[in-house]
């Protein structure tokens, strides 16, 4: 299994707001906005990278080997495939047709898989494939809790800390944890 670096869109909504992440580390006024926005998005992408799980829906771009690669990806939830595209043992960039492949998206497992009787297209030597994919979800209670308790802690300490052995933000995110072998 070969995937190599995923290239994300910014989601359109953080699933923390300002208003929230204001209310959360006591804030009025507006002189603190561009830097709570940062901390807004440094807490959904620590509770991702954490958990192994998209909190936020958007766009994302990944690019594997070999067809047999999709069978695992390497995100979740995925919530639909906008396209699949490799390069044809002719040179030409090709889209994979939707009637040879379907998304399977149980749970945080998501992996595409062929349709009855259909065949994996065969690809031009050293070209990788590239899926386009929607992914994300709306965070739970526990994991909002801990981006907002993230938020909080930066927003208090603004500088380094050295990091505990464990943390009420493992506690609340480990849970929602995802294997990701």
């Amino acid at each position: 299994m070969s995937w190599h670096p995923v290239v994300p869109v910014a989601p359109a909504v953080e699933p923390v707001s300002l208003a929230q992440a204001k209310l959360q580390c006591r804030v009025i006024g507006t002189d603190e906005d561009d830097t709570l926005d940062l901390y807004i998005a440094s807490a959904r992408s620590h509770a991702e990278a954490y958990c192994g799980v998209a909190f936020a829906e958007r766009t994302v771009v990944a690019h594997c080997d070999s067809f047999s690669d999709l069978a695992r990806l390497p995100f979740a939830p995925v919530n639909s495939v906008t396209s699949i595209e490799y390069v044809d043992p002719a040179g030409s960039t090709q889209t994979l047709p939707t009637s040879v492949y379907e998304l399977r998206s149980d749970n945080l497992e998501p992996g595409i898989v062929l349709k009855p009787s259909q065949a994996w297209p065969a690809i031009q030597l050293g070209s990788r494939i590239a899926l386009t994919a929607s992914v994300g979800v709306a965070p739970p209670d526990d994991v909002l809790h801990a981006m907002l308790l993230f938020i909080a802690d930066s927003f208090d300490r603004r500088e380094h800390a050295k990091a505990g052995d464990w943390t009420i933000l493992d506690s609340l995110l480990c849970n929602h944890r995802r294997s990701v072998s």
